[in-house]
C-alpha cells in the first residue's frame, strides 16, 4: 500500500511504472545489440540508480558484470558543485572492459565528466554513459549520454530511485515534487 504522506507530495505523476519498464526494456536492448562482442561491465552510481540499474540489468541478454560506486557531490540543496568523493569506488580492474555507466539522471553533468575522466585514467576499452532521465537543459559540461530512457522538463522529480533528501525514491513511478516540499 503507498504511503500517504509521499503521493501528497507529488504534484504530477510524469511517468507510470508501465512507461519506466517500456523505457528501461529498450535501453536494455540498445545496450545488448551494441555490446554484443564486447566485455560489458554495467557501473551503477548509487544510491539514485540503484532501481533502473536492477531492471536495466535484466533487460540486458548478453553476459554482463556489474559494479558499484558510492560518490557524493558537495554543493547546497539541489544543486551540485561538480566536487566529488569517492565514498565506495569500483572493485573491478577496469583494464579491457567496455564500461556503461549507469544513472538515474543526467543533470549538470559534472559529477559525471568527473567519473568519467576517472574511470578513463584506468584503461577500459571504451567508456559510454546510460541515463534513465535527460536534463540537458540544465547541462553546464560537455557529457552526452549514449543510452537514454527519456529527456525530460527542467523540474524536480523524484521516485524510482530519485530523491529529495533521501526520500521518495521507493515510489514505483516518477513524479514533480511540490515546490513547496524543497522551498522551490
Amino acid at each position: 500500500m503507498e504511503n500517504n504522506n509521499m503521493m501528497q507530495d507529488i504534484q504530477e505523476v510524469l511517468y507510470s511504472e508501465e512507461t519506466i519498464a517500456g523505457m528501461v526494456k529498450r535501453v536494455g536492448a540498445e545496450i545488448a545489440r551494441d555490446y554484443a562482442d564486447k566485455n560489458l561491465l554495467l557501473v551503477s552510481v548509487l544510491k539514485g540508480s540503484v532501481a533502473f540499474m536492477a531492471d536495466l540489468m535484466r533487460a540486458i541478454d548478453i553476459p554482463a558484470r556489474i559494479d558499484f560506486m558510492s560518490v557524493s557531490s558537495y554543493g547546497s540543496g539541489t544543486k551540485t558543485s561538480g566536487v566529488v568523493k569517492i565514498v565506495k569506488d569500483l572493485d573491478i580492474n577496469l583494464e579491457g572492459y567496455d564500461i556503461v555507466i549507469v544513472e538515474d539522471i543526467l543533470d549538470s553533468g559534472k559529477t559525471l565528466n568527473y567519473l568519467m575522466n576517472m574511470l578513463r585514467e584506468r584503461g577500459p576499452a571504451s567508456i559510454e554513459i546510460c541515463t534513465l532521465f535527460d536534463k540537458p537543459e540544465r547541462r553546464e559540461v560537455d557529457v552526452y549520454a549514449k543510452y537514454r530512457g527519456c529527456e525530460i522538463p527542467d523540474a524536480f522529480i523524484v521516485g524510482y530511485g530519485l530523491d529529495y533528501d533521501e526520500k521518495y525514491r521507493n515510489l514505483p513511478y516518477v513524479g514533480i515534487l511540490k515546490p513547496e516540499v524543497y522551498g522551490g
